[in-house]
């Protein structure tokens, strides 16, 4: 049994009766080709081949509805207290338990601002409204997308724990690049390094080993999701890092600064230590204004304004995002009231969810300034998952 998912399943009860929700509907088919986002929490690593359905209902009902050869897998989750398998067609089957459920609200996983709890494929959804004809159930479809928000972003112990495992190892394998670095080496050559570090480790990659790490030298370095280039690192140049590893199915996500004086400096640039300061003043700024029932725009406002009245252009990205399973873990969002963000920036914070704080500037004549903390919010604000970084690192 996936200890992941008994203890995410055994959430489910008491969100729908928050949200109150009579039925949550998780309706899917051959998910080896096109997976449903939440199955891995509510069903784990296994596929299902034919059309089958997850029920959940606040009074504790745990239903699984699947093809016959899947039986014994289903039963194997320990996630539900009901296992009906199928031969012919799902939909008798399906019909009978909504008529003995009754519900007045059914969540279905259709969502327009949140690509995670938007698993329902165009077809299923028609498949589904075609079996729901001539029933009182097709009027009664809304979207589950507050369920699987609050079930994704609210973080049991054994996720938290393995979030900081995968943070730890993050932060081992930048600790031991650190100490590796020099001018004349090229982006690539130092995202090698790290890569070599998580395969020795038996890590995979918080997102696509292509640009993970990313790692960006001086001004002409293109910042963003974007591969490592031949550009060589060189005296005055700001060194940018982002990376994650995915450690036992979770990830980390956590950005770090590094500066190579020229010859000469004795001290960090001016310009240089400004915009550092600036963005760590950012960062706290975002921290310091946490707490559960602010929306995500005012924690995001809170860390841009920073940034603006110390006079830098503010960033085109969020904030922050949520992190667990993916590196962006879907629901709420720390970001402004831009339309590509949809209501995501609107929607509160809440304790156990665990989310990224990662201001930004450029420094004409240096290079990008990133910093990325992960953070928990808990019933008094929100703690760092690991010291953050306050001060620039230096190599000569």
């Amino acid at each position: 049994m996936n200890q992941i998912v008994l203890e995410k399943t055994n959430q489910i009860k008491s969100i729908l009766a928050e949200l109150d929700i009579d039925l949550w509907l998780t309706f899917v088919r051959e998910t080896s080709a096109n997976m449903d986002p939440i199955l891995p929490l509510i069903y784990g690593d296994s596929d299902l081949t034919w059309q089958s359905a997850l029920l959940f209902t606040p009074e504790g009902d745990r239903l699984a509805i699947v093809g016959r050869f899947e039986l014994e897998t289903a039963q194997n989750t320990g996630a539900f207290d009901r296992v009906i398998p199928y031969d012919e067609g799902i939909q008798s089957v399906l019909l009978k338990e909504l008529h003995r459920i009754n519900p007045q609200k059914i969540a279905v996983n259709i969502s327009k601002n949140d690509v995670l709890a938007d698993g329902l494929s165009h077809g299923m959804y028609l498949v589904l409204m075609e079996m729901l004809e001539s029933t009182p159930f097709g009027d009664r479809i809304v979207s589950a997308e507050s369920i699987i928000r609050s079930l994704r972003g609210k973080k049991t112990k054994s996720e938290i724990e393995r979030i900081k495992k995968a943070i730890g190892s993050t932060l081992e394998i930048y600790e031991n690049t650190f100490t590796k670095l020099k001018p004349g080496m090229r982006e690539i050559d130092v995202a090698e390094l790290m890569q070599d570090e998580v395969e020795k480790l038996g890590l995979d990659y918080a997102w696509s080993k292509n640009n993970n790490p990313a790692v960006n030298t001086g001004p002409d370095s293109p910042v963003g999701h974007n591969a490592p280039t031949d550009l060589r690192i060189e005296p005055g140049h700001l060194l940018h890092f982002d990376f994650g590893v995915k450690e036992n199915d979770f990830c980390a996500d956590i950005q770090r600064m590094v500066y190579f004086p020229k010859p000469g400096e004795k001290h960090v640039p001016d310009p240089v230590k400004k915009g550092f300061d600036t963005v760590v003043k950012a960062v706290q700024a975002a921290c310091s204004s946490i707490k559960s029932g602010i929306t995500g725009i005012e924690v995001d406002t809170a860390a841009r304004q920073v940034v603006t009245d110390a006079g830098y252009p503010e960033y085109k990205y969020a904030t922050g995002h949520q992190l667990g399973r993916l590196a962006h873990d879907g629901g709420g969002l720390l970001g402004p009231a831009w339309p590509r963000y949809g209501s995501t920036p609107f929607m509160p914070v809440e304790v156990n969810q665990v989310y990224t704080i990662e201001p930004g500037l450029l420094v004409p004549g240096y290079g990008y300034i990133g910093l990325e903390e992960d953070i928990l919010v808990t019933e008094n604000g929100a703690e760092f998952l690991s010291p953050p970084q306050t001060e620039l690192i230096v190599i000569d």
